[in-house]
């Protein structure tokens, strides 16, 4: 009977939160816009399909998303610890799951996705989908595996993100003016539906078996690294882009401007060539111009 209950009451408690959002649209569709709603029967459609799909994600966390961020940060914090002493380098391995949890759950974010591709489409292919992507994804990992590191050794968090954001303020300053909005959007985009449940649950469940450590006060904060790192990480790569082009465009302009001193050589040559040759050819004809007329001259005085 559980099976068969819970299921409904996750359904009616996600229709209780998803209806009065429902209700303000239809609202103002008929008061402010004072406009019938198109396509009424899709619509419907797709709100049950949303509701449906939202139950059994939220399901979903709480049956294996959660558990298994919990399960595994116990599992790697077990063999770190050091007769109840916190050593943070024998935390390794948890650094490497924090990394490996934030680039792949990166990588598969909806969000991200949808992102990426309207960025390369608006941008006319001049920005990569997946060079953004992979942006992104390294700076949630970085940002993630720092945010472990804080909670085994309890470092305070405001001292993480305000150094984040003066970088973040440093890059804006020199970076190109097109990526910088993209940027700060990219920081929104990755705290998602696939990233913010196993992150959460890693972080409340690494901060439950640190010895020192409160789930409430060291717990929490994973996200905010997942938000400020990822802007640092795409400001870089399009500072790294527009540094290689330039870079590119120096030495084609450098060849081109080599080349162009060759052919101006090689053409000046040419001509002085071809001038020296027109002059030694005058002097030619005038010489033979010159035997003929003396020729003739002597053929008179002969007769």
């Amino acid at each position: 009977m559980k099976i068969l209950f819970d299921p409904l009451i996750l359904l009616m408690a996600t229709a209780k939160d998803v209806l009065p959002v429902l209700g303000f649209l239809v609202l103002f569709q008929i008061l402010v816009l004072k406009r019938p709603i198109p396509r009424l029967g899709r619509i419907i459609f797709g709100f049950v399909a949303a509701l449906i799909g939202m139950t059994c994600f939220l399901g979903g966390l709480d049956l294996a998303i959660f558990p298994v961020g919990r399960a595994m940060a116990l599992q790697l914090a077990e063999g770190a610890q050091d007769g109840g002493k916190v050593t943070w380098i024998a935390y390794g391995w948890v650094y490497l799951f924090a990394f490996l949890v934030g680039f792949s759950t990166t990588i598969a974010e909806p969000s991200l996705i949808a992102v990426a591709h309207k960025a390369q489409e608006a941008s006319r292919k001049a920005i990569s989908s997946w060079g953004l992507r992979i942006a992104v994804a390294i700076g949630v990992a970085i940002g993630i595996t720092l945010g472990t590191f804080r909670i085994v050794t309890g470092t305070p968090l405001y001292l993480y993100i305000m150094a984040g954001y003066v970088v973040v303020v440093i890059q804006t300053v020199f970076a190109p003016r097109m990526i910088i909005p993209l940027a700060y959007d990219s920081g929104g985009v990755t705290t998602s539906t696939v990233t913010v449940p196993l992150v959460a649950a890693l972080g409340l469940g690494l901060a439950s078996n640190v010895p020192g450590r409160s789930p409430i006060m060291d717990g929490f904060g994973l996200i905010a690294f997942a938000s400020v790192f990822p802007i640092i990480s795409v400001l870089g790569y399009a500072q790294l882009v527009h540094l290689i082009v330039r870079r590119r465009n120096r030495k084609t302009k450098k060849v081109s401007d080599q080349k162009r001193d060759l052919y101006h050589k090689i053409s000046k040559t040419l001509t002085e060539s071809f001038e020296l040759i027109a002059v030694e050819d005058l002097k030619t004809k005038n010489m033979s111009k010159s035997s003929k007329g003396n020729a003739n001259s002597n053929n008179k005085c002969n007769f």
